[in-house]
């Protein structure tokens, strides 16, 4: 697994080191100072498996970094680590594509299980920072979605636009939104990012077939 660190401390980008390094013996980790930097290597390295992300930058704004890397790079998750875990920046993160949200606060073995579960295609959200999201009333890590929303949802999970899920699946874009109409209703939410706040608060992995 190739994975790309992008944070201006260098203890930060070590710290992480340490952490990947529990992920296996073969990760691949790359470094980068900067926005620019990390623009660079991504062009560099198009097989990238996940960046991890800093948001507060010296050169560029964080978020516009992830739009760029999701636009670009949409098969290459992106991992937002920061120092701030507002719902406001969150979502945001979320609404461009981000796979996860880990805060550096975070304690090093949470941060570890956070990791495998976006490598193994989940999405992790810090449940202190959702107390502004609208809560499910059913339960997600079971909703009532037919095989092909559960499809679906998974493509959103990973931060896929309606028109990527089309292309993937398909199916025309006006079928990819009555599924995600379908899919809103079973979460008991009322917007994408929602859907995807409610999935993530609990790790929940669709099985997709």
């Amino acid at each position: 697994m190739k994975v790309l660190v992008v944070d201006d401390h260098t203890l930060i980008r070590e710290a992480l080191r340490n952490v990947l390094a529990e992920l296996g013996p073969e990760c691949d980790v790359l470094e980068a100072p900067d926005g620019a930097t990390a623009l660079r290597l991504a062009g560099k390295h198009p097989g990238l498996d996940l960046v991890l992300l800093d948001l507060n930058l010296p050169d560029m704004d964080g978020f516009a970094v992830l739009a760029d890397l999701r636009q670009r790079y949409p098969a290459t998750g992106v991992v937002v680590l920061s120092g701030v875990k507002d719902h406001k920046s969150v979502t945001g993160a979320i609404e461009l594509g981000a796979v996860g949200y880990i805060p550096k606060s975070t304690p090093h073995e949470v941060m570890v299980s956070a990791l495998r579960l976006v490598c193994a295609g989940g999405v992790y959200l810090p449940p202190e920072a959702l107390a502004g999201a609208r809560r499910a009333s059913r339960s997600v890590g079971d909703p009532q979605l037919t095989e092909r929303e559960g499809e679906v949802l998974a493509l959103m999970l990973q931060g896929k636009s309606n028109k990527r899920i089309c292309r993937e699946l398909g199916v025309t874009e006006a079928t990819v939104k009555n599924h995600v109409t379908a899919i809103l209703k079973a979460l008991n939410v009322t917007n994408r990012t929602e859907a995807v706040i409610a999935a993530g608060r609990l790790g929940w992995k669709p099985k997709v077939s």
